[in-house]
């Protein structure tokens, strides 16, 4: 068994492979020695989400020169979160760093992490002092956190994000989570343990565009909201009560307007619009409820989160 498991996914990360390899292996190497340990005592466990560049190609030629590079390599691409979770079942270290491949989690942070981890915390997360992002995702990202905190029992720290090390203790609870949807960060909250942050530099990315497009954000934050609260049931819930004591209300109203006043009911624009608003929201409601319908699908169907195409042989 290793003491260090370092799990990075990959997709479409051709430009970045080397650079990466380099100086996360330039950094491991004196933080073994440092502590004691072999410059052969990790792992680094890169995890091919189906790239269509060069990447795989590049990582099986870094195993074939250093047998520390673990590569995996999936039949399609399932997303971040997926990689993560495979790389995560197949770690052997007793200590798991996870980081992203585009460097704009420094591996020269790591030791800055780990000498917080050996303070006798389960998990330590990188808090980014600041973020070289767009300001669009820069304020999507942290509304969702944020929301997320609000509505569920999740409490993630809205400047923090993959880059993290973990125990061992906690990378086995996570592989005994087995739900489909998964919204990774979130479940390494939900487990629980001692857990702090570190604030850290956040580079720009190191080569390449960002992979997370606004659809792929919007499921990503979707899935969060979704796995971790019921509130969108809650909602139509509260929607359907407040519609009807106000259409009854309404129809009181009317009611009296004609007996008492005489006041003859006219409006048929007033109808229309109130039933297609009304229409709407029931959609709109359906569809929510169709979400959570359709996560129990999923799990039911109870098919493998990832399929594995290839794997290094050292």
């Amino acid at each position: 068994m290793s003491e260090f498991s370092i799990v990075i996914p990959i997709y479409n990360e051709e430009e970045n492979i080397p650079e990466l390899y380099n100086r996360l292996t330039t950094v491991m190497d004196k933080l073994c020695e440092s502590e004691g340990y072999s410059r052969n005592d990790y792992e680094i466990i890169m995890v091919d989400d189906g790239s269509t560049d060069n990447s795989w190609s590049l990582i099986k030629n870094l195993n074939t020169k250093d047998s520390r590079v673990k590569g995996i390599s999936f039949s399609r691409n399932f997303g971040h979160h997926i990689a993560i979770t495979a790389g995560l079942d197949h770690s052997k270290g007793k200590v798991i760093i996870l980081m992203d491949g585009d460097l704009q989690d420094p591996p020269e942070e790591i030791p800055k992490l780990y000498k917080k981890y050996k303070e006798g915390y389960d998990l330590v997360y990188a808090i980014r002092k600041r973020r070289e992002d767009s300001f669009f995702k820069k304020i999507t990202s942290s509304m969702f956190l944020k929301m997320l905190k609000k509505i569920s029992r999740i409490d993630i720290d809205p400047k923090s994000g993959i880059f993290r090390i973990m125990s061992k203790d906690c990378v086995e609870n996570l592989k005994n989570i087995k739900e489909k949807s998964r919204f990774i960060t979130g479940l390494m909250t939900w487990i629980g343990f001692s857990q702090t942050g570190v604030p850290i530099e956040r580079h720009r990315r190191y080569a390449g565009k960002t992979k997370y497009t606004i659809t792929k954000l919007f499921k990503l934050a979707w899935h969060g909201v979704t796995s971790f609260s019921t509130l969108p049931l809650n909602v139509a819930l509260y929607l359907g009560f407040v519609m009807s004591a106000v259409s009854f209300i309404l129809g009181i109203y009317m009611i009296y307007k004609r007996l008492f006043m005489g006041i003859p009911i006219l409006g048929y624009t007033f109808i229309i619009v109130s039933l297609f608003f009304i229409g709407g929201l029931i959609l709109l409601m359906l569809g929510v409820i169709g979400e959570y319908i359709g996560r129990i699908y999923i799990e039911v169907q109870n098919r493998p989160l990832y399929i594995i195409k290839e794997k290094t042989e050292k």
